[in-house]
């Protein structure tokens, strides 16, 4: 078991997963984890988010501190779609995604201050709306879509383009709460303001 004085660092810099852990009356620090985000040849979307939200643990955690490390990746057709790499690669994701459904995988590790893992995996399944290529493309021109896996922000402007949403928005967003939290308490965290 862990105290309230452990130190807990966010492996990750996103600011929405900031958000929402600091939403929870979370204190911690943000310390980015540079890994590589490359699909291996053949990797199933669950192995893959698991290990990429596995490496970033590992490159941050030290003996005696809390980490939350997360990776979260859109999946149509089998594929995997991470973060694009441009407005053309984005509009590309969206082209596919819109008018269908697609699941969203956020895989989180939870490293506990003697090196023990709670790691899960969450899934929602979201289907956005039908969209003019001009409404894309504008929504593409504002820049949002561009560090977001699957190229649309469930909690920015691309909400406009859910039309529905099965499972835990915050999955979507990238760090599901419910269940982060259920790991942090099992290993002695438990958020502040409950």
């Amino acid at each position: 078991m862990t105290t309230a004085g452990t130190p807990l660092v966010l492996a990750s810099g996103s600011p929405r997963r900031a958000e929402l852990l600091a939403r929870m009356g979370y204190g911690f620090t943000v310390c980015a984890a540079d890994v590589d985000e490359s699909v291996r040849v053949g990797e199933r979307a669950w192995d893959y988010a698991a290990r990429v939200a596995g490496a970033k643990a590992d490159a941050v955690w030290n003996l005696g501190l809390v980490v939350v490390a997360a990776d979260t990746c859109v999946v149509i057709d089998g594929e995997i779609l991470g973060k694009p790499a441009d407005g053309v690669e984005a509009l590309r994701m969206l082209g596919r995604l819109v008018g269908r459904a697609h699941i969203v995988l956020t895989a989180v590790h939870v490293v506990a201050p003697d090196g023990a893992v709670r790691a899960f995996t969450s899934s929602a399944l979201v289907r956005l709306a039908t969209a003019d290529p001009e409404v894309l493309a504008g929504y593409v021109d504002g820049g949002e879509p561009l560090d977001k896996a699957g190229a649309y922000a469930l909690q920015g402007r691309g909400a406009a383009l859910v039309e529905s949403i099965d499972g835990d928005p915050t999955t979507v967003i990238g760090l599901p709460l419910r269940e982060t939290v259920d790991a942090l308490r099992a290993i002695g965290l438990p958020p502040p303001v409950f």
